[in-house]
């Protein structure tokens, strides 16, 4: 019998590429089709019910249809969703969102992740008027040509440690972007440094992901970070982090963990309360390039969606609630699904580790956690039976991000964890034969 997603998805192919229009959710023979999400349960067009521990790749801090939001903005709706005006909503946010982050004097909204960073490298090109960006071998910053660079390097192209590559995404990316992005190593500061001098008059400021997912979701040492604060300190370059997904760790963010002050800080996921949403945010002089009323605007930008009061209505609601003490129990929850997760590896006996920080954790078919993007690197051995973990995850009534990492909400208690241990368990078994 043909399901419901097959059906669907022999539609799809007809008007989108492959039949998607993000490729991250795609599965073999079809994808499946979402109905309704409640709490952290997701059910699909087939009747199936599951946990949801991918939460829209770590959008969704209070899981789906949370009442505050769903209220907040049903109210919004009735005034209107977007105008060629600014809104009353996105000055609150901002206060807000100023008020929570003491490395935030101003700040810019945008409509992704992507947008923020782009906007956060071409800030820092503007302000210091130097060309060339750096970044972390591996760590994923959204779609954006210099962004981008490394993050799919493998052992064939990723060159020496001492000088790793940079590498292309997409075909046809101009050789001139590659040329203009400098790739240092994770968590290796005496490497990092000295790649850092070969370019020290032309890099506009370093971009550094505190959890970066791709490299391992592994925090980035506080000596990793206080030398290339101080690098961009002694060469008039800017410190810029990326918090599109680390934003949720703390309650000002991953950076709350660290010594150094960032000069600028890019947003998105959380921060929309399950609405397309980014932000540009730092210190005043740097922010100032955005400025249209200083007599020269050095970063002319603008957004039809930018700061609409739907998304501004939404996240201010979903971050109201995620307080100082909603970040320190659903820490606590992630923290107690790490050991048990474990616990359950050194029960069945298989090569495994889990590696993470605050609200997030990323399961690893090897031995010991890696350091690194090269350590973390996954084969395609490992990559086979990371999918066939998935399979059996998925099919147990548990949802994940595709490279076996999970997010949690804060609508999750310890009986969703335990039934994801439960079934991980089950799963290592399954894969463990495969790995001898």
């Amino acid at each position: 019998m043909t399901t419901k997603s097959e059906t669907l998805f022999n539609k799809a192919v007809k008007v989108l590429p492959g039949g998607v229009s993000r490729n991250t959710i795609f599965r073999k023979p079809y994808p499946f089709y979402a109905d309704k999400g409640e709490g952290c349960y997701v059910t699909d067009i087939e009747g199936v019910t599951r946990i949801d521990f991918a939460n829209n790749m770590a959008s969704l801090i209070h899981g789906h249809a949370y009442p505050a939001i769903v209220e907040a903005v049903s109210e919004q709706l009735t005034k209107g969703s977007c105008f060629t005006m600014a809104t009353e909503a996105e000055v609150n946010y901002a206060e807000f969102l100023c008020e929570r982050v003491s490395s935030f004097d101003k700040i810019r909204f945008v409509n992704s992740g992507t947008e923020a960073v782009m906007a956060m490298l071409k800030a820092s090109r503007a302000y210091t008027g130097k060309a060339k960006i750096a970044k972390v071998e591996g760590a994923y910053h959204g779609a954006y040509d210099y962004a981008e660079v490394s993050q799919t390097a493998n052992p064939s192209n990723w060159g020496e440690q001492d000088k790793p590559s940079s590498i292309p995404v997409a075909v046809g990316t101009p050789a001139k972007a590659l040329e203009d992005v400098v790739v240092i190593p994770f968590n290796d500061p005496e490497r990092a440094i000295n790649i850092l001098e070969q370019h020290k008059d032309e890099i506009a400021c370093i971009l550094v992901d505190l959890l970066p997912h791709r490299v391992g979701l592994i925090p980035a040492s506080n000596d990793f970070v206080k030398a290339l604060h101080q690098w961009t300190r002694d060469n008039k370059s800017l410190l810029v982090f990326d918090e599109v997904i680390t934003f949720r760790t703390n309650y000002s963010g991953a950076q709350q963990n660290y010594d150094v002050t960032p000069d600028l800080t890019a947003m998105g996921k959380v921060i929309g309360g399950g609405f397309p949403a980014g932000a540009l945010a730092g210190c005043d002089k740097v922010m100032k390039v955005l400025d249209p009323t200083e007599p020269k605007v050095l970063l002319p930008h603008s957004g039809t969606f930018s700061a609409n009061p739907i998304t501004m209505t939404a996240g201010l609601a979903a971050m109201k609630d995620f307080d100082q003490a909603a970040v320190i129990k659903l820490n606590q929850l992630a923290s107690y699904a790490r050991e048990a997760i474990t616990q359950a590896i050194a029960d069945v006996g298989i090569k495994a580790c889990v590696t993470g920080a605050g609200s997030m954790f990323r399961i690893h078919l090897k031995a010991q956690p890696p350091k690194n993007y090269r350590e973390a690197y996954v084969d395609k051995k490992e990559s086979q039976l990371i999918t066939k973990l998935l399979d059996h995850l998925f099919d147990n009534g548990i949802m994940m991000i595709n490279t076996c990492t999970a997010t949690l909400s804060t609508v999750m208690t310890k009986t969703e964890i335990d039934h994801l241990v439960c079934a991980l368990k089950d799963g290592f078994e399954l894969i463990k034969p495969d790995m001898a």
